[in-house]
C-alpha cells in the first residue's frame, strides 16, 4: 500500500470516527437529556433526532453508531499499519481495508434505504460516515494489486507477523478491551422503551424538565380542554415516522393517567401534513399525508378512527394514496371516501393555518398546556411532564 494511499485511508477513516462519536452524543443526550436538541435537525426532512430515535438507529439497544466508531477505529488502526508496518505487511493491508469496507458499505446502503424510503428522512451526521465508508472502499480497492481469494492466506501470515511484535500486540489487546468495555457498558436503550414503557428518570433530570416546563412561554391555544387539567395538543402526520413513533411510546402513558385520573389529561390531534396538497408551506415529503388525515377524520365519524390511526402508523413503509382509501374502506368504514373527500380536505387545511400561525416546522410538535416542544420527547420526560401539569394544577 503506497504511503499516499494510506494516509487518505487515514483521514477517511479519522473524518468518519470523528462523525461516529458525534452521532453517539447526540443519541445518548437525546435518551437521557430532556431539554437536548440536535444541531443537525434542520427541518422534517434533515433531521438527526427522527432518525436516531427510530428502531433502526440501535442494535440490542446500543446505537449504530458506537458499532461505527469501533469499526472506524480499527480502520484507522490498518492504515496507520499501512504507514509504518513492514512492507510484506502494508502490501496486504488495502485486502483487509478493502473486505471490511466491503461489510461496511453493505450496512449502509441498507441504512440510507431506510433513510430514504421508509423514514424519508436525511441524518446529516451519517451522510458524513457513509461517505467515510464510501472513501476507504475506493482506496482500498484502487490500492488492492493481489487477488481477494489470497487474504485469508495473507491474515494468517500477517497475525504471525503481529504476534512477534511485543507493541503491535499492545495495540491489539488495547483495541480489543476497549470495544469489549464500550459494548458492555455503554448505556443501552431499556428493552421495550421504544414500546412505550417509561424508565424513571434521576432526580437532577426531574429537576431539569421541572425547571424548564416552570420557565418555558405558554402558548394560548384555540382549542378547548373540556375540563381536563392537562391538554396536550400534537400536530401530526400520519405518514411521519415520528410521530408513528410517539404515538406507540405515548399510548401506554396516557392510558395510565387516564386510568388513574379520568378526564384529567386530553390528547388532541392536529393535523399538520407535510404535503403541498393540503399544506403549501410545506414540501412535497409525503404523498399520502393528506389522505391519511382526511381518512381518519371520516373515520372518526364512525366510531372507527383509532383503529384508523393504529393502521396508518403501522403501515407507513408501503403507505400510498391508494392504500389509504383502501384501508379507509376496510378498517375504517368510509364509503363516501371521494364525496367527502373535498369538505373534510378543508378541515386539514384548517389546522394547518394554526400550525403555520403556531411555528409549526416539523411533525411532531406537542403543546403541553401552552409548552411547545418540537419532536418527540422520551417516553419517561412525557410522563413525567404530565405529572408535573398535573401536581402543578392540583396544588394551584
Amino acid at each position: 500500500m503506497s504511503k499516499t494511499a494510506a494516509r487518505l485511508a487515514l483521514l477517511c477513516a479519522v473524518v468518519g470516527l470523528g462523525a461516529s462519536v458525534v452521532a453517539v452524543y447526540v443519541h445518548y443526550h437525546l435518551l437521557y437529556d430532556p431539554l437536548y436538541t440536535s444541531f443537525c435537525d434542520v427541518n422534517a426532512t434533515v433531521s438527526c433526532t427522527d432518525v436516531y430515535k427510530s428502531r433502526f438507529s440501535t442494535v440490542w439497544g446500543m446505537p449504530v453508531a458506537v458499532f461505527s466508531a469501533i469499526w472506524f477505529v480499527l480502520a484507522a488502526l490498518l492504515s496507520i499499519g499501512g504507514l509504518v508496518a513492514r512492507p510484506s505487511v502494508r502490501e496486504s493491508i488495502p485486502g483487509y481495508l478493502f473486505t471490511l469496507s466491503t461489510f461496511a458499505l453493505a450496512a449502509a446502503l441498507y441504512l440510507a434505504y431506510v433513510s430514504t424510503f421508509i423514514l424519508q428522512t436525511y441524518c446529516p451526521v451519517c451522510l458524513v460516515m457513509d461517505a467515510a465508508v464510501i472513501g476507504l472502499f475506493v482506496i482500498s480497492g484502487a490500492a488492492t494489486s493481489y487477488p481477494m481469494t489470497t487474504v485469508p492466506r495473507r491474515a494468517l501470515g500477517d497475525l504471525r507477523v503481529l504476534a512477534a511484535s511485543p507493541l503491535a500486540v499492545t495495540v491489539t489487546v488495547l483495541f480489543a478491551a476497549s470495544a469489549a468495555s464500550t459494548l458492555a457498558f455503554f448505556p443501552r436503550e431499556a428493552p421495550g422503551e421504544g414500546a412505550g414503557t417509561a424508565p424513571a428518570v434521576s432526580a437532577e433530570q426531574q429537576s431539569e424538565l421541572e425547571r424548564f416546563m416552570a420557565t418555558a412561554p405558554r402558548i394560548p391555544l384555540i382549542v378547548p380542554n373540556e375540563g381536563a387539567k392537562v391538554l396536550i395538543v400534537k400536530f401530526n402526520d400520519f405518514q411521519c415516522p415520528a410521530c408513528s413513533h410517539s404515538y406507540l411510546a405515548y399510548k401506554p402513558i396516557l392510558a395510565k393517567f387516564e386510568a388513574q385520573s379520568p378526564g384529567a389529561v386530553r390528547m388532541v390531534l392536529m393535523d399538520y401534513p407535510l404535503n403541498t396538497t393540503c399544506n403549501p408551506a410545506s414540501s412535497m415529503v409525503h404523498p399520502a399525508a393528506c389522505d391519511a388525515a382526511v381518512a381518519v377524520r371520516l373515520a372518526r365519524s364512525r366510531n372507527r378512527g383509532e383503529a384508523m390511526e393504529e393502521w396508518l402508523y403501522t403501515h407507513q413503509p408501503s403507505m400510498t394514496a391508494a392504500s389509504v382509501r383502501e384501508a379507509a374502506r376496510t378498517v375504517g368504514g368510509v364509503t363516501d371516501f371521494e364525496e367527502k373527500y373535498a369538505s373534510t380536505l378543508a378541515l386539514v387545511r384548517s389546522d394547518v393555518a394554526l400550525g403555520n400561525q403556531l411555528g409549526i416546522r416539523s411533525t411532531p410538535t406537542f403543546f403541553i398546556n401552552g409548552v411547545k416542544v418540537e419532536g418527540e420527547m422520551a417516553p419517561q420526560y412525557f410522563d413525567q411532564a404530565i405529572a408535573y401539569e398535573l401536581q402543578k394544577a392540583t396544588t394551584k
